[in-house]
């Protein structure tokens, strides 16, 4: 059973999506929050699994509430034997100027609000099995959003300095950062597909990265791909 904390300012959306995802097989709604700060709140209580976030919400917006959430986690790392929820960011704009923030803080995929019902019950979902959280084309976009408006250099970059890539995983990070997806990937270096997920693996752990996503965002802050190259 996947347990889904829904925060979003607008009484409208925060029941719709409820009354959606708690018709479904295998998806409980474990509580309805109206800002950052009560979603920070009973997040704590209840221990989602997923939390679907407003990126635009009073007293606690959903980036700083997504960092609190994780930080929550990082602080008793192990203490409850559960996995740090993962965060569903709920937008109005596709790739809106939060996306690369919300990304560093830690979120594992984006829905846009007038995404249709069975999209959103599918992101709801994958982003609990902790796959790909990003289709290619989404990283395509994200890339184009680098290229006309890149990092901040005074934020740190995620995961640690210096990279403990090896050559051939380097380069699975470049394709990952480029859009390719992992079939893509396969056939670009020549490797079977099973291998291409194994490097995929074997990178977000040696990185400290929770997602695909979070992998973008280190191959561009860290300087391996450049924006526009």
């Amino acid at each position: 059973m996947i347990s889904c904390l829904i925060a979003d300012d607008q009484a409208m959306v925060r029941e719709g999506f409820g009354a959606l995802l708690a018709a479904q097989p295998g998806i409980a709604v474990a509580g309805l929050a109206a800002d950052g700060a009560e979603a920070v709140r009973l997040a704590r209580q209840t221990r989602p699994d997923v939390v679907l976030m407003d990126v635009r919400m009073p007293v606690l917006d959903g980036l700083q509430a997504t960092r609190e959430l994780l930080a929550d986690h990082a602080d008793h790392a192990g203490h409850a034997g559960r996995e740090a929820p993962k965060v569903l960011m709920l937008t109005t704009f596709d790739l809106d100027e939060y996306v690369y923030e919300a990304l560093r803080a830690g979120a594992s995929g984006f829905l846009l609000k007038d995404a249709p019902a069975a999209e959103l019950v599918h992101a709801v979902r994958v982003v609990a099995a902790g796959d790909a959280l990003l289709a290619p084309s989404v990283t395509r976009r994200l890339i184009a959003d680098f290229t006309k408006r890149p990092p901040a250099r005074t934020t740190a970059p995620i995961g640690p300095p210096h990279s403990p890539l090896t050559p051939r995983e380097e380069e699975v990070l470049t394709l990952i950062a480029r859009g390719l997806s992992n079939a893509e990937i396969s056939d670009t270096l020549v490797i079977a597909e099973q291998t291409t997920k194994t490097h995929v693996g074997r990178i977000l752990m040696k990185l400290q990265l929770r997602d695909r996503a979070q992998a973008v965002v280190f191959a561009y802050e860290s300087g391996l791909v450049t924006p526009g190259e």
